[in-house]
């Protein structure tokens, strides 16, 4: 408790130009974050270029909390890749590996079906209702490096948010407290 009345007495003797100056230097780092992060974006081609395996559907090549890189590019997807997607209705991104590739010939139109290495069948359940194939605006990007166990940060800060809240409180007191 009396570090939490520290924090308090020391939050209120900040002038408020020292004030401005951390507020400005947290809105920095964000910033920073944002363009890095749209960088990024633009070097891989891939609306997300970093993912975090969610589940144990791709075991054992790679387990829940390990961190993807993704790359897009307009190279023919082949079986046999590691793809993430989005389905239509869905808000999180799913990561599974292509076992079929499907050219129409009509259109030239490339569809591709998943499979989760660990799963049993496909992925046409996971589908929007009706959908039997992934056409590629549902590709976000094929896997191309992967850091294990890093996105447990992500993982545990998503199922307790408790734990964000507290975290992002403690990060703020510190720039708010810390002297220059």
């Amino acid at each position: 408790m009396e570090m939490v009345r520290n924090a308090v007495r020391s939050v209120r003797s900040i002038h408020y130009r020292q004030l401005a100056t951390q507020i400005i230097s947290l809105g920095m780092i964000v910033t920073s974050a944002l363009i890095i992060w749209k960088g990024l974006m633009c070097v891989t081609g891939s609306e997300s270029p970093v993912v975090v395996v969610l589940s144990g559907s791709m075991e054992p090549g790679f387990q829940r909390g390990d961190i993807l890189f993704l790359r897009m590019t307009k190279d023919p997807i082949r079986a046999g890749e590691i793809v993430v997607f989005n389905v239509d209705g869905r808000d999180i991104p799913i990561v599974h590996r292509v076992i079929k590739v499907h050219e129409r010939q009509e259109t030239g139109e490339v569809e591709v079906l998943t499979k989760g290495d660990n799963n049993y069948g496909d992925d046409r359940l996971l589908y929007a209702q009706g959908q039997l194939w992934l056409q590629r605006h549902h590709i976000m990007g094929r896997a191309v490096g992967f850091l294990p166990y890093v996105g447990w940060v992500t993982i545990i800060m998503t199922e307790k948010p408790v734990i964000k809240y507290i975290l992002i409180g403690v990060l703020g007191l510190l720039v708010l407290t810390s002297k220059e």
